[in-house]
């Protein structure tokens, strides 16, 4: 088993059929769900310019290069931050947290861990095959508008009540290093968690049960009581300090789920696109 490789679309429309399937043998590749969010995203695409290939077209082929011998699906960042904050373990040292897993036990009583295949693989074991299922375009939605629809005016005033002024930030660097930076201060705690969960759209009847178990830690900073959660925010924080210092353009709606790969750095080892 090779390197886990995190991916996005691009890089593997820049493969032929042929390499992904290099790609499939010598590396385990991290099957990120916003992969299956870009890849959905060209159902409701025109054939126009695109030599007369329809959206299912489209998806067919990526469906196609998939890796689907040695990869596996991660979990949705939403679901892993959450349980972190609540205080489950989310190692971040390369291994692809998965979902769903069974415990068993064989005849001679070794005990053992068995995953059946994940809705978004049947899923596109039926794209290969031109089936699409509205359930599917309807998920892919959600996941979309959880990720567009922030309530940026709120999260402003958020930001402001943090002291960040993106006006100070002159090149991304100077923005990570501010992100980084708030995630691993004690001052304005609660700030820095109403940020994290608007950001990660969690209903004000979830806030309660998270901040007491936060409380049970003597509300230590983020990045030592839920790493992995406070890595969400860094990555969120970064994002909208670079948008207000003009640093990555407002006007690509597509950045907005670029970025979002960058969730998933902790669970790869290398990271591929072909933008």
């Amino acid at each position: 088993m090779g390197p886990v490789a995190l991916f996005d679309k691009s890089f593997l429309q820049s493969l032929s059929v042929d390499e992904s399937v290099w790609f499939d043998h010598f590396f385990y590749p991290n099957i990120c769900p916003f992969f299956y969010v870009e890849t959905l995203a060209d159902l409701t695409k025109t054939a126009e310019g695109r030599s007369g290939r329809s959206g299912e077209d489209e998806v067919r082929i990526v469906a196609d290069k998939t890796p689907t011998l040695s990869g596996a699906p991660c979990v949705h960042h939403r679901e892993l931050a959450v349980a972190n904050l609540m205080g489950q373990r989310i190692p971040m040292n390369g291994q692809i947290p998965l979902a769903g897993g069974r415990r068993v036990r064989t005849t001679q009583g070794k005990a053992g861990v068995v995953y059946d295949a994940s809705p978004e693989a049947q899923a596109f074991a039926r794209w290969q095959q031109a089936k699409f299922h509205d359930v599917e375009r309807a998920f892919a939605h959600d996941w979309r508008r959880m990720l567009m629809t922030l309530d940026l005016p709120a999260t402003a005033l958020r930001m402001k009540a943090l002291g960040i002024d993106a006006q100070r930030c002159k090149t991304v660097h100077d923005a990570h290093a501010m992100a980084t930076r708030l995630v691993r201060e004690r001052t304005q705690p609660f700030e820095q968690m109403a940020l994290l969960l608007a950001f990660l759209a969690v209903p004000p009847e979830g806030h309660r049960e998270i901040i007491e178990r936060w409380s049970f830690d003597q509300y230590r900073p983020l990045a030592d009581y839920a790493p992995f959660a406070a890595h969400v925010l860094a990555v969120e924080l970064f994002f909208q300090i670079a948008l207000g210092a003009n640093l990555i353009s407002a006007e690509r709606a597509s950045n907005r789920i670029d970025i979002s790969y960058l969730f998933y750095l902790p669970f790869c080892m290398v990271f591929v696109s072909g933008d």
